[in-house]
């Protein structure tokens, strides 16, 4: 018997992608797109666990789609992670 429902974003590569294009629908102040606008939608509309969120970031950073700033505060798309939607 099963209890739990599989969860969408417990594949790393679902929930980095998942985290892209909620960022490419984010308009970026200065080419900056703050944490929290990209956080939110993950955790809370997508009910994403903060495991599979960390995991999906850390991906995109490592594949090289996003920089995330030294502070934690905002990312920014590469050029690999802008070619993803153009």
């Amino acid at each position: 018997m099963k209890f739990s429902a599989d969860r969408p974003y417990s594949d790393p590569e679902a929930a980095a992608r998942k985290l892209l294009e909620i960022a490419n629908a984010t308009e970026p102040v200065d080419g900056k797109i703050y944490i929290e606008k990209i956080n939110a939608p993950m955790l809370y509309q997508e009910r994403a666990s903060p495991a599979e969120y960390k995991a999906g970031l850390d991906l995109a950073i490592a594949r090289g789609w996003l920089l995330l700033h030294e502070s934690g505060t905002f990312v920014k798309f590469t050029p690999a992670g802008a070619d993803l939607f153009g």
